[in-house]
C-alpha cells in the first residue's frame, strides 16, 4: 500500500479509520521494529491533531511585528503594527466568540495593551488604546498611549508576553517579537531595537542620545539570537534539514549538501532584504512543505538519488524558497529602517540562522555516524532510522502541505 493511501486513511484529527499496512517499510527485526513504528506513528498523530485543530499553516510559532515609540513630556505614544497571524492566534485561542474579522482585529488592541508592560523610571504606566483599524485589510496597526504625570522619563522599559499563553504545539508556546524604533520628541530616533518575550527593551536617555548609530552598533546580538530562535522553533526548516542529514554517508557529503542549501537561502534572503525579489506566503509556505515531502520520500524510495548531484540540486532549489521563508514578517517590520541598520539586522539574523542549523545538523550527523558504526545483531540500525525517520518526516510534510494549501485557497 502506498504512503498516499495510508494518509487518506487517517480520520479527523489524526485518528485512523482502519489498519494501514506500510508494506514499503520492511523491518529486519519484526517485533522491535513494529513496536517502534507504532510508537512513532502515535506521536505523529499528536502532531496531526495539533496542526489541524489550530488550522495554522505557518510552521513557526513566532509572529513578527513593529513598534514606533515617541516619548513626549506628558505621554508615551506607541504605534504597534502587528501581523495578521498574531490577531488570528489571539482570537482563535483566546476564546473570542465573534466570527467577524473586523471585530477580532479591533478587539486585538485591548489584548495587546494587556500584554505590553511599560515602566518609566521604575513606575508602571497605565495605558489606553486610542486608535484601532477601521477595516480588516493588511497588517493591523494600533495606537497606544501611556500618560506621564512626572515629566519625560530618563529610562523607559518595555516588556511583553504576547501570545505566550497559547501553545503552538505541546511544550512550544507562541511568541511575538517586535522591531522597535524609539525617540524622544525632537531628537534622533534609535532604531533596530528588538523586543521579545525573553528580552525586555530598555531605553536610556543618556545611552541612546546618539540615535540610530548607537542602536545599530548594539543590535547584532539580539538579531543573532532571533535567527537562532527562528530555526529552533521552525518545524518546517528542522524537518527539511533533518531529512537532508539522514541521507548523507560522509562528512564531505554533509558539507556539500548543507553548502548548497545555505547558498540558496542566503541568495533569496538577501534579494528579499534588498526588496529585489519576493513571493507571497501563499506560494512560499506550500513550496517549503513540498520540499519536506520530496526530500523525505526520496530517502525512502530512491535512496541512491538521495546522494550526489540530484540531492544537491534538490537542496539548492528548495533552499531558495526556505530563504524567503526565513525573511517572513521580519522584512515587513524593517520597511522603515535606514539601509545601514537593515544591513546589520539582516546580516546578524543570517548568522543566527546558520548557528541554528548547525545546532541541528551536527548532533544529527554524529548520531547517524554512531549508528553506522554499531553492528547490533548484525543489523544496520542507521538504515532503520533513515527509513522510518524519513517516512515520519514525509507524513509531517504532507500535513503541512495540506494546511498550507488550505490557507492559500480563496
Amino acid at each position: 500500500m502506498s504512503l498516499f493511501m495510508c494518509i487518506a486513511d487517517f480520520g479527523p484529527l489524526g485518528r485512523t479509520n482502519s489498519f494501514c499496512p506500510v508494506r514499503w517499510v520492511q523491518a529486519p527485526s519484526a517485533v522491535k521494529d513494529a513496536a517502534g513504528f507504532r510508537l512513532g506513528l502515535s506521536l505523529f498523530r499528536l502532531l496531526i491533531a495539533v496542526l489541524f485543530a489550530t488550522g495554522i499553516a505557518e510552521a513557526h510559532p513566532v509572529s513578527q511585528g513593529a513598534m514606533e515609540v515617541v516619548i513626549f513630556p506628558d505621554r508615551i505614544a506607541v504605534r504597534a503594527t502587528v501581523s495578521s497571524e498574531e490577531v488570528l492566534v489571539a482570537a482563535a485561542f483566546g476564546g473570542q466568540k465573534t466570527s467577524l474579522p473586523l471585530e477580532a482585529v479591533r478587539g486585538h488592541g485591548n489584548y495587546l495593551l494587556a500584554h505590553l508592560k511599560v515602566t518609566a523610571d521604575g513606575r508602571l504606566l497605565v495605558g489606553r488604546v486610542v486608535e484601532a483599524p477601521e477595516q480588516a485589510v493588511g497588517r493591523p496597526s494600533y495606537a497606544l498611549e501611556y500618560p506621564l504625570t512626572q515629566g519625560a522619563p530618563t529610562r523607559v522599559e518595555f516588556r511583553q508576553d504576547v501570545l505566550r499563553e497559547f501553545e503552538f504545539a505541546p511544550g512550544n508556546p507562541w511568541e511575538a517579537s517586535y522591531l522597535v524604533r524609539i525617540a524622544q520628541e525632537g531628537r534622533p530616533a534609535a532604531e533596530g531595537l528588538l523586543l521579545t518575550t525573553k528580552e525586555p527593551l530598555i531605553f536610556d536617555d543618556r545611552r541612546h542620545a546618539g540615535g540610530s548609530v548607537l542602536a545599530a552598533a548594539g543590535m547584532a546580538g539580539p538579531f543573532v539570537r532571533h535567527g537562532v530562535t527562528h530555526i529552533l522553533t521552525g518545524y518546517d526548516h528542522l524537518l527539511f534539514v533533518t531529512a537532508l542529514v539522514l541521507a548523507v554517508t560522509s562528512l564531505w557529503d554533509l558539507l556539500k549538501v548543507i553548502t548548497a542549501f545555505t547558498l540558496a537561502h542566503t541568495i533569496t534572503l538577501a534579494l528579499a532584504a534588498l526588496d529585489l525579489f519576493r513571493l507571497p506566503a501563499t506560494i512560499v509556505e506550500p513550496m517549503i512543505a513540498a520540499s519536506i515531502v520530496v526530500v523525505a520520500i526520496q530517502n525512502v524510495f530512491w535512496p541512491k538519488r538521495s546522494q550526489g548531484r540530484s540531492r544537491l540540486l534538490v537542496a539548492f532549489v528548495f533552499g531558495l524558497f526556505h530563504g524567503l521563508g526565513f525573511a517572513g514578517g521580519l522584512l515587513d517590520a524593517m520597511a522603515d529602517m535606514h539601509a545601514s541598520g537593515a544591513a546589520v539586522a539582516i546580516a546578524a539574523f543570517s548568522v543566527g540562522v546558520e548557528i541554528g542549523h548547525q545546532l541541528v545538523v551536527a548532533p544529527a550527523y554524529c548520531a547517524m555516524r554512531a549508528l553506522h558504526r554499531a553492528q547490533l545483531a548484525k543489523t544496520r540500525p542507521e538504515r532503520f532510522v533513515k527509513r522510518y525517520g524519513s517516512a515520519l518526516i514525509s507524513l509531517a510534510g504532507m500535513i503541512y502541505l495540506v494546511a498550507a494549501l488550505r490557507e492559500a485557497s480563496p
